[in-house]
């Protein structure tokens, strides 16, 4: 049975919709009934998608919407736009996201770039539409989509770590307020994805790694925990087995706990250590 949030002729919202795991959800939402708008920076992508869309349902059903989500102005004209349009909204996901790489020390540029779309974006998004969602009275959900690399932080792509680091804590920090608030029938939920074949992740390829899942995989296994009620959902995919994930989260929470280096699994000191708690030794 699906969530009571994604029936027929309620509104979704997509940010990051044009493409990949957005427009995969933007797929799966029409097909259950829904109106659905799907926001993105690149208009080109949209009208494409918009397309695709159109061909399983109505095109009076789809709603399309340029926004910079690091802008809360542009995320605004966004909700107003939606509200115009199909009355309100019963599902958004936030999902815009970029990885251009970052290093520690370089320009600020990708810094400012990457936490603006990715944690920003999402910060906007929910505080913009979560009043209009509470006071429609109605079931509804917010899905933010974040990252393993926000939780187990591997070396390589920090600013890209920090702000899908914020993610998870913002939302956590907004279920916690919805559930505290009168009357409110929104939930929140944190969506893991693991190694998902995108255009974010494709960098050059063209033909899906073995180890990754397609967006539409991702997107089903969304659907099926948000039925089970979960909060976090923690996707595995193909190479790498959801006792890793679990094991690699532990073991970050645990240089914490032990007082270890920061990223210790990484540390030569260490790498017999991490084998064996891996191993369950």
């Amino acid at each position: 049975m699906p969530h009571s949030a994604i029936v027929k002729d309620n509104v979704a919202v997509i940010t990051g919709g044009a493409s990949g795991i957005g427009l995969a959800a933007a797929l799966a939402f029409v097909r259950a009934g829904l109106k659905v708008c799907i926001a993105d920076v690149d208009q080109a992508r949209l009208a494409e998608a918009a397309t695709k869309l159109s061909s399983v349902t109505p095109a009076t059903h789809v709603m399309t919407f340029a926004v910079d989500v690091s802008k809360a102005e542009s995320v605004a004209e966004l909700e107003r736009g939606v509200r115009d349009r199909f009355g309100g909204t019963d599902v958004l996901m936030n999902n815009a996201g970029i990885q251009p790489g970052s290093t520690l020390f370089a320009e600020p540029d990708n810094w400012q770039r990457i936490i603006g779309v990715n944690m920003w974006g999402i910060i906007n998004g929910s505080r913009i539409f979560a009043p209009g969602m509470i006071a429609r009275g109605r079931p509804g959900l917010i899905i933010n989509t974040g990252s393993k690399q926000g939780i187990t932080t591997p070396p390589g792509d920090p600013a890209y770590n920090v702000s899908k680091a914020g993610v998870k804590a913002f939302t956590e920090a907004l279920q916690h307020e919805l559930r505290n608030t009168k009357d409110c029938r929104i939930t929140a939920h944190l969506l893991i994805p693991g190694f998902v074949f995108t255009g974010l992740t494709a960098k050059g390829r063209t033909e899906k790694p073995a180890g990754a899942w397609t967006a539409e995989q991702t997107v089903d296994f969304m659907l099926a925990r948000l039925d089970a009620g979960d909060f976090y959902i923690l996707c595995p995919d193909n190479d790498v087995p959801r006792a890793l994930d679990e094991k690699r989260m532990l073991w970050a929470a645990g240089d914490i706990v032990e007082n270890r280096p920061p990223l210790s699994r990484w540390h030569p000191d260490y790498a017999d250590a991490f084998a064996k708690f891996v191993k369950g030794e």
